[in-house]
């Protein structure tokens, strides 16, 4: 789901805001021989890449399941993609818009806190640590044992071990603490690790879109097929599913503003982040919808129908027994490969957080050899191993559908209080269409949000404690001594 991945070097260049002098975010520390800023050594190529890496996770290769129990018409499925896609593309073109104007790291951070003040920007941190990361990370590890009883059919039962969990997800605990193990080692060449990841991700998927219309033994009736469910449904019904379904999309488009979490590292950010956030978006967008046709084209709605293997009971259908191995293999990997980006880029984050407040310097320490915050890794760690503990892939989807919408909107709505209240502010890109662009988005967003919090209360009930905990813990700590430069 959304990462923010650095780069970090041994001889860092001080990262510098648009006027060419060394960024000191939210009051942070200055930079110092022995806490070296960050670098602009990031491309557009790559930008792109990592906006595509992040957006492509767990969600598309597990959600459809779930709107296909919930709608039970394919129509219908492939409408919640296409609005989906055109949030993506939307917020893509605000976070454009802001970005360039304001070509530091933390994306959100810096929108809300130059906008409504420290307290938000410090939630919008918070809530990064649960729901932009540690949750999307267990979504991904979960669904990947998933894919898993292919190659190990046992696991397909759940076998309970040790109480009440099951093994499946003390084998998901065990591969985020193999993923933190291996990052403890160092990030050096991270961004050329998400280049080639990405470009496999690319070629697998379109590889698979393809096969499964050259070669495929699917039937085009699918496409068309309405279970009888649909038919019993109430307007409203339809209404409360299009939406609590609008949230599990939106939760596989996050990401769609990656890039912007490493505006401080992108070279020419005023051209080139809002070109990584465009193209990035748009090809996962036609990447998403052909994904989709081929899980229809290779099995009907009522046979994906809540199930969370979407892509291996399609692969079965569409290939046989050899062509599912083939795809899960690519599934697999991918769903590692996500997983492993965003631990890496998760505790840049809380790195971040902990120069700007003293109460969690712990976290802005590094390893003096490999450079990585292991303080920030561990916790990371801790915070996905009980969220795998703790919940289903769905209710893991829709605390970050929510949480995530939730907080993109309130950034997205700097657009437009920006405008007005510092108009002369220099903007290198301004948002196409605006202010219908911001609008759309916000209107969608707040539709969705509401019929979900009455659809699924609990896991919206849990996203708005998250914010509200941020909130506190902020003002529980902001009276004690910041670090110097707040």
């Amino acid at each position: 789901m959304d990462s923010r991945m650095a780069t970090e070097q041994d001889e860092a260049v001080p990262e510098a805001n648009g006027a060419g002098v060394p960024e000191n975010p939210g009051g942070a520390v200055e930079n110092t021989h022995n806490n070296p800023g960050l670098i602009r050594g990031i491309g557009l190529r790559s930008a792109t890449a990592l906006v595509i890496a992040n957006i492509i996770g767990a969600g598309i290769f597990t959600s459809t399941g779930f709107q296909a129990g919930a709608l039970g018409h394919p129509g219908y499925i492939f409408l919640l993609w296409i609005v989906g896609g055109i949030l993506a593309f939307c917020g893509a073109l605000c976070y454009a818009e802001l970005g360039a104007a304001m070509p530091r790291a933390g994306a959100e951070y810096v929108y809300l806190r130059e906008t409504y003040g420290l307290p938000f920007g410090f939630m919008s941190a918070f809530v990064s640590l649960f729901a932009g990361f540690a949750a999307p990370i267990a979504s991904a590890l979960k669904s990947l044992v998933r894919y898993l009883t292919l190659f190990f059919p046992p696991l397909a039962s759940e076998p309970i071990l040790w109480g009440f969990v099951n093994v499946n997800d003390w084998i998901a605990v065990c591969l985020a603490w193999i993923l933190v193990a291996i990052h403890l080692r160092g990030i050096r060449s991270g961004i050329r690790f998400n280049d080639w990841v990405t470009l496999f991700k690319l070629v697998g998927i379109i590889l698979i879109i393809v096969a499964a219309a050259a070669i495929g033994k699917g039937h085009v009736s699918n496409l068309s097929y309405v279970s009888p469910a649909y038919g019993a449904m109430s307007l409203a019904d339809k209404l409360g599913a299009f939406a609590n379904s609008l949230i599990f999309v939106m939760f596989c488009y996050s990401g769609w503003n990656a890039s912007a979490y490493v505006a401080g590292e992108i070279k020419a950010p005023q051209k080139n982040l809002p070109r990584s956030l465009m193209l990035g978006t748009l090809i996962v967008v036609l990447l998403y919808l052909g994904l989709n046709a081929v899980y229809f084209y290779g099995a009907n709605v009522d046979a994906l129908a809540n199930k969370v293997e979407v892509g291996l009971i399609a692969a079965n259908a569409l290939f046989g027994k050899a062509g599912a191995v083939l795809v899960t293999a690519v599934l697999t990997i991918s769903l590692v490969a996500s997983a492993s980006a965003m631990t890496i880029a998760g505790p840049r984050v809380y790195y971040a957080l902990g120069r700007d407040f003293s109460p969690f310097r712990l976290f802005s320490r590094t390893n003096t050899t490999t450079g990585a915050p292991a303080a920030s890794l561990l916790l990371q760690g801790v915070i996905t191993s009980v969220m795998i503990l703790s919940g289903r892939v769905d209710q893991i989807q829709q605390y970050v559908g929510f949480t995530l919408t939730l907080f993109a909107s309130i950034a997205i709505s700097c657009v437009i209080v920006l405008r007005f209240r510092r108009p002369q502010m220099a903007r290198p890109f301004r948002a196409w269409g605006y202010p219908v662009t911001p609008l759309l988005f916000l209107a969608v967003s707040a539709w969705a949000l509401i019929w979900n919090f009455r659809g699924r209360p609990l896991e919206s009930i849990l996203s708005l404690v998250t914010v509200l905990l941020g909130g506190a813990i902020f003002y529980a700590t902001s009276s004690r001594k910041r670090v110097p430069g707040d």
